[in-house]
Protein backbone atom coordinates (compact mmCIF):
# COMPACT_ATOMS: atom_id res chain seq x y z
CA UNK A 1 0.00 0.00 0.00
CA UNK A 2 1.53 3.31 -1.15
CA UNK A 3 0.29 5.92 1.33
CA UNK A 4 2.02 8.85 -0.42
CA UNK A 5 0.62 7.78 -3.79
CA UNK A 6 -2.92 7.50 -2.41
CA UNK A 7 -2.69 10.90 -0.76
CA UNK A 8 -1.20 12.58 -3.82
CA UNK A 9 -3.80 11.08 -6.17
CA UNK A 10 -6.66 12.20 -3.91
CA UNK A 11 -5.30 15.70 -3.26
CA UNK A 12 -4.49 16.43 -6.92
CA UNK A 13 -7.86 14.99 -7.96
CA UNK A 14 -9.51 17.62 -5.77
CA UNK A 15 -7.53 20.37 -7.52
CA UNK A 16 -4.88 20.98 -4.85
CA UNK A 17 -1.13 20.55 -4.87
CA UNK A 18 0.23 17.77 -2.67
CA UNK A 19 3.26 19.20 -0.84
CA UNK A 20 4.19 16.51 1.67
CA UNK A 21 2.98 14.21 4.44
CA UNK A 22 4.45 12.90 7.65
CA UNK A 23 3.62 10.31 10.24
CA UNK A 24 4.03 11.44 13.83
CA UNK A 25 3.62 9.71 17.16
CA UNK A 26 0.36 8.19 18.38
CA UNK A 27 -0.99 7.49 14.90
CA UNK A 28 -1.00 11.10 13.71
CA UNK A 29 -0.89 11.58 9.94
CA UNK A 30 -0.20 15.13 8.71
CA UNK A 31 -0.88 16.13 5.11
CA UNK A 32 0.29 19.43 3.63
CA UNK A 33 -1.53 20.91 0.64
CA UNK A 34 -1.30 24.13 -1.36
CA UNK A 35 -2.97 26.04 -4.17
CA UNK A 36 -2.55 29.39 -5.85
CA UNK A 37 -3.92 32.06 -3.55
CA UNK A 38 -3.36 29.98 -0.43
CA UNK A 39 -5.25 27.42 1.63
CA UNK A 40 -8.26 28.09 3.86
CA UNK A 41 -10.07 26.09 6.51
CA UNK A 42 -12.69 24.99 3.98
CA UNK A 43 -9.95 23.56 1.73
CA UNK A 44 -8.47 21.58 4.60
CA UNK A 45 -11.89 20.24 5.59
CA UNK A 46 -12.71 19.15 2.03
CA UNK A 47 -9.40 17.29 1.65
CA UNK A 48 -9.68 15.77 5.14
CA UNK A 49 -13.19 14.43 4.43
CA UNK A 50 -12.10 12.89 1.13
CA UNK A 51 -8.91 11.38 2.56
CA UNK A 52 -10.88 9.83 5.43
CA UNK A 53 -13.05 8.00 2.89
CA UNK A 54 -10.06 6.92 0.78
CA UNK A 55 -8.16 5.63 3.83
CA UNK A 56 -11.19 3.59 4.93
CA UNK A 57 -11.49 1.96 1.50
CA UNK A 58 -7.74 1.33 1.10
CA UNK A 59 -7.20 0.18 4.68
CA UNK A 60 -4.62 2.83 5.54
CA UNK A 61 -3.98 2.80 9.28
CA UNK A 62 -3.98 6.07 11.25
CA UNK A 63 -5.61 7.43 14.39
CA UNK A 64 -5.77 11.16 13.66
CA UNK A 65 -5.54 13.16 10.44
CA UNK A 66 -4.40 16.76 10.12
CA UNK A 67 -4.57 18.63 6.81
CA UNK A 68 -2.98 22.06 6.56
CA UNK A 69 -1.06 24.47 4.40
CA UNK A 70 2.73 24.14 4.36
CA UNK A 71 3.08 27.60 5.94
CA UNK A 72 5.10 30.65 4.97
CA UNK A 73 8.35 28.68 5.12
CA UNK A 74 7.02 26.04 2.75
CA UNK A 75 9.40 23.16 2.04
CA UNK A 76 10.65 22.76 -1.52
CA UNK A 77 11.20 19.14 -2.51
CA UNK A 78 10.75 18.70 -6.25
CA UNK A 79 12.25 20.52 -9.22
CA UNK A 80 8.76 21.85 -9.98
CA UNK A 81 8.72 23.52 -6.54
CA UNK A 82 11.94 25.38 -7.31
CA UNK A 83 10.61 26.39 -10.75
CA UNK A 84 7.37 27.69 -9.27
CA UNK A 85 9.19 29.83 -6.72
CA UNK A 86 11.97 31.14 -8.99
CA UNK A 87 12.91 34.64 -7.90
CA UNK A 88 12.11 33.93 -4.24
CA UNK A 89 14.61 33.54 -1.40
CA UNK A 90 15.26 30.05 -0.12
CA UNK A 91 17.15 28.61 2.84
CA UNK A 92 18.73 25.25 2.10
CA UNK A 93 20.90 22.67 3.75
CA UNK A 94 23.15 20.39 1.71
CA UNK A 95 23.68 16.73 2.54
CA UNK A 96 27.44 17.12 2.03
CA UNK A 97 29.31 20.35 2.84
CA UNK A 98 30.50 22.48 -0.06
CA UNK A 99 33.73 24.37 0.69
CA UNK A 100 33.04 23.65 4.38
CA UNK A 101 29.51 25.06 4.26
CA UNK A 102 26.21 23.17 4.35
CA UNK A 103 23.70 26.01 4.88
CA UNK A 104 22.93 28.62 2.24
CA UNK A 105 20.40 31.42 1.87
CA UNK A 106 19.88 32.86 -1.59
CA UNK A 107 17.50 33.77 -4.37
CA UNK A 108 16.42 31.04 -6.80
CA UNK A 109 17.76 32.06 -10.20
CA UNK A 110 16.95 28.96 -12.24
CA UNK A 111 16.62 25.20 -12.23
CA UNK A 112 17.34 22.81 -15.08
CA UNK A 113 18.49 19.21 -15.44
CA UNK A 114 18.58 18.64 -11.70
CA UNK A 115 20.76 21.67 -11.01
CA UNK A 116 19.62 24.67 -9.00
CA UNK A 117 21.29 28.06 -9.45
CA UNK A 118 21.16 30.35 -6.41
CA UNK A 119 22.24 33.96 -6.10
CA UNK A 120 23.98 34.12 -2.72
CA UNK A 121 25.08 37.68 -1.97
CA UNK A 122 25.71 38.40 -5.66
CA UNK A 123 27.51 35.12 -6.37
CA UNK A 124 25.86 32.42 -8.49
CA UNK A 125 26.11 29.00 -6.87
CA UNK A 126 25.08 25.81 -8.67
CA UNK A 127 23.74 23.00 -6.50
CA UNK A 128 22.58 19.50 -7.41
CA UNK A 129 18.94 19.09 -6.31
CA UNK A 130 19.72 15.50 -5.29
CA UNK A 131 22.34 16.88 -2.87
CA UNK A 132 19.87 19.07 -0.97
CA UNK A 133 18.94 17.75 2.46
CA UNK A 134 16.14 20.28 2.94
CA UNK A 135 15.03 23.57 1.43
CA UNK A 136 12.45 26.07 2.67
CA UNK A 137 11.16 29.36 1.39
CA UNK A 138 12.25 32.40 3.38
CA UNK A 139 8.98 34.00 4.54
CA UNK A 140 8.13 37.34 2.94
CA UNK A 141 6.55 39.58 5.51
Amino acid sequence: MDVAGSIEKTVTGLGYEFVDFERAGRGLLRVFIDKAGGIGVEDCAAVSNQLTRVFAVEGIDYDRLEVSSPGLDRPLKREADFERFAGRDVKLRLRVPRAGQRNFVGRIVSIADGKLVLDVDGTAIEVEVAGIDRANLVPEI
